[in-house]
């Protein structure tokens, strides 16, 4: 009985062994099949055309020229008529100074008119008893050297006293826009300007172009400016400067954009980009469903098919037209670019062409 039960056992123990074995090898079957399997990708074309060569840069707005408004000497400031980022008119009031040495001054003035009247009447008395023969010639020089002296004395008086006044009430020198207060009425006036007066039609924008890009640069260029505040609005202007020295640290050349700025909407200060057109050229451009944009950075790159294996490849994009982008850098014109399924790839995967 025993034995009848032990081979009994033992030829159910015989099938389950033969069963766990015969699964196993169908699970590894099936899972050596998955692995094998390539994914399976569609392919489009690199190609070369001739397109409009755009340069895009970042430029900041500056007044074209710049006022500082300042006393001549140390004075306690009374009155600022104006605030940063107003509107100015040529000879408008902008600031008030203390006037308790102009009383002082016009003491001076008067004193010295007083004594050149005192000196004249002298001096024409000496030379009326010359005439007659009851003074001397000499005496008739020294009333004359007293004469210009204090001519030039009252001069000296008015010009201070001119000077004390205008710098008593300090008015713009050109109409702009104030870009800059510096003190508060009460404050005594040191080495800043009181305030700084800024012209703006028209304005300049500012910006930098790469070494790469220098040569196509010219003065006299015409180049669209377009700010934040005004969307696409285009405001053309004509380049007027460009730096002759590289700056070290960033590697490239200051350019300076004059732009009218007929109703002043234009204002320093602003923020924007210089488009500028400099022909055409011959470009490499993908289909836009081949560009990739990487994960927490500003970096794109495509996959490039080449023998059966994918190659990453990060690329400078350049601008986007219909449903292509123009690469600057990172494609070649007649390589092939992976356009779907780009989930599943990896940089050097052997991938299968989508029929």
């Amino acid at each position: 009985m025993y034995k009848k039960i032990s081979k009994a056992v033992l030829t159910a123990a015989s099938l389950m062994a033969i069963f766990s074995l015969s699964s196993c090898s169908d699970k590894k079957d099936n899972t050596d099949e998955n692995e094998d399997k390539k994914p399976m990708v569609k392919l489009a074309s690199a190609t070369e055309e001739n397109v409009a060569d755009i340069l895009t840069l970042t430029a900041s707005v500056e007044a074209d020229k710049v006022n500082n408004i300042s006393s001549a000497a140390p004075n306690r400031i009374k009155e600022i008529l104006v605030d940063e980022g107003m509107m100015v008119s040529k000879g408008q009031k902008l600031v008030v100074l203390d006037d308790i040495n102009t009383d002082s001054y016009q003491l001076q003035v008067d004193n010295a008119r007083a004594n050149l009247r005192n000196i004249e009447i002298n001096y024409n008395r000496a030379l009326e008893l010359f005439k007659i023969g009851g003074g001397t010639k000499q005496q008739v020089d020294q009333m004359e050297l007293q004469l210009v002296n204090a001519r030039n004395a009252l001069a000296s008086a008015e010009r201070t006293l001119r000077n004390a006044r205008e710098n008593t009430v300090l008015v713009s020198p050109v109409s702009g826009v104030v870009t800059a207060r510096n003190y508060d009425p009460g404050d005594m006036t040191g080495a800043l300007p009181i305030l700084t007066v800024g012209t703006i039609s028209p304005v300049k924008a500012i910006f930098n172009v790469n070494e790469s890009d220098f040569s196509k640069v010219y003065k006299g260029e015409k180049a669209n400016l377009r700010l934040e505040a005004y969307g696409d609005t285009d405001f053309t202007g004509t380049i007027t400067m460009i730096s002759p020295t590289v700056d070290p640290n960033s590697r490239t050349f200051g350019v300076e954009l004059t732009v009218p700025n007929p109703d002043n909407k234009i204002l320093p200060g602003m923020f924007g980009r210089v488009v500028l057109n400099l022909g055409e050229a011959l470009k490499a451009m993908v289909p836009d469903k081949a560009v990739e944009k990487q994960r927490g950075s500003g970096n794109h790159y495509v996959y490039i098919y080449k023998d059966g294996k994918i190659k990453l490849s990060f690329v400078e994009l350049g601008r986007r037209i219909g449903d292509k982008y123009v690469i600057e850098s990172g494609v070649t014109p007649g390589e092939s670019v992976v356009i779907s399924e780009k989930s599943k790839l990896a940089d050097g995967i052997d991938v299968e062409i989508m029929k």
